[in-house]
């Protein structure tokens, strides 16, 4: 008789560390298989670095086919085109279907640069959301380096991650300032937040005055409630939106280099599938991270369907920080392993946010518990030790991924840094 077939799909941060502690929870009574469009793993919080020549690609990559196979995980890169849940199969990029029994759906998002023109490395502006694009990004800051121009840094409406957004704006004021070129580039912020530090949180802690504070001190403008037009070669048209969502002022920004993540949606292979998406394509989820038309269907990271924490003049998604996915992770692979011994889940994500901004000089560090408001825990800080901590965890994590360790980082940092109480759920029998 054979296992049962448990399919994790996606290989980013949290498809991969799912697939390994999922291994680890079942203890050889499934079968576990990851389908991804790649073979290989790029670490995404690093991409910033990459965009400024801060990390080479190749030092942020790891080749998973053979940590895949060392962990006895089944592994193919071919891809989905389309998930059948109705039939609990995957139709592959090549045509062949995959059966399973259960499904991990850790996609991670579709980049929505089209929802606007000229938006995107096919239009006008830079991305930083996976690594090819910060390799691009590269190539137009080395040219804006050497002949300085005004730059615009942003989230577009309907962003839901916009710490990266701050984080690159910053990197890029310190190294403009070690190339001494600084002095030559104004600098704009952009944001669909109602203000500055919201985050897709409404902010947390001081968030709002630290990050104001940094724009300020490092003379960088900023708009808020930005929704972006159109974007031209070398200008970008913003509407500045009021409270009553009327058009409080239009902008037309001139600029020789712009990064802007865009707005997110659920990836094509599960988008418009009746019962397991809303209507943006993200994946559906109860408390225990099942779909509730599919309950054999789990979901993670980005690719959750998470409702905004209120109403803003333009709108503004929320974020999936790595605790929160590390916390999704071990929710899911508690519950399949009592699937597994015909059990009933139970378990619950914790949904906290523990996440470092560097600034490359400094940076800003913020926890949440839990991620959305009102919160027992509502904590930020700066200082250059977050430049440091972001270090550590680029390691610790990449390590964690070569070696196949399904330890969580996000806890080890909170339990010993933070000094948080401990969110993991413990083993059982």
């Amino acid at each position: 008789m054979s296992l049962p077939r448990i399919i994790v799909l996606g290989a980013g941060l949290g498809g991969t560390i799912a697939a390994y502690e999922i291994r680890e929870a079942t203890q050889g009574k499934a079968d576990v298989m990851v389908v991804n469009d790649s073979e290989d793993y790029w670490f995404v919080p690093s991409n910033p670095w990459v965009a400024v020549r801060w990390r080479e690609p190749e030092a942020i990559k790891v080749h998973l086919p053979p940590v895949m196979a060392k962990k006895g995980i089944g592994f193919t890169a071919i891809g989905a085109k389309r998930v059948h849940p109705t039939e609990n199969r995957i139709e592959l990029n090549d045509g062949n279907m995959v059966d399973y029994d259960y499904l991990v759906i850790a996609t991670g998002p579709d980049l929505a640069f089209d929802e606007i023109e000229g938006l995107g490395p096919q239009g006008f502006t830079q991305s930083i959301c996976r690594t090819d694009h910060a390799v691009v990004s590269l190539v137009a800051f080395e040219k804006l380096a050497a002949d300085p121009k005004p730059i615009i840094v942003g989230a577009a409406q309907g962003a839901s991650c916009y710490g990266p957004a701050y984080e690159f704006a910053l990197l890029l004021d310190t190294e403009l300032r070690r190339r001494k070129v600084r002095d030559r580039v104004p600098m704009t912020f952009i944001t669909a937040e109602p203000y500055i530090g919201h985050l897709g949180l409404d902010g947390v802690g001081d968030t709002k005055s630290l990050l104001e504070s940094e724009l300020r001190k490092r003379h960088i403008k900023w708009i808020t409630n930005a929704k972006i037009a159109q974007v031209e070669d070398g200008m970008m048209h913003v509407d500045e939106i009021a409270e009553d969502g009327a058009v409080k002022a239009r902008h037309d920004l001139p600029f020789g280099f712009s990064m802007i993540l865009p707005a997110f949606r659920g990836v094509p292979a599960v988008r418009g599938i009746e019962g397991l998406t809303n209507p943006r394509g993200f994946i559906l989820a109860d408390k225990h991270q099942r779909n509730p038309t599919f309950p054999n269907v789990y979901s993670l990271g980005v690719c959750v369907a998470i409702p905004p924490v209120g109403p803003t003049p333009v709108p503004v998604g929320v974020p999936k920080t790595g605790f929160m996915i590390e916390s999704m992770v071990a929710a899911i692979a508690a519950n399949l392993k009592r699937e597994l011994a015909g059990k009933a889940p139970t378990q619950e994500a914790t949904w906290n946010a523990v996440c470092l901004a560097d600034f490359g000089d400094g940076g800003v560090a913020f926890v949440a518990q839990p991620q959305i408001p009102p919160r027992n825990l509502n904590w930020s800080s700066s200082g250059k030790w977050v430049h440091l901590a972001k270090i550590g965890f680029e390691k610790y994590f990449l390590y964690k991924v070569r070696s196949g360790v399904s330890e969580p980082f996000y806890e080890k940092l909170a339990l010993h840094v933070l000094g948080i109480r401990k969110l993991r759920f413990d083993q059982e029998d």
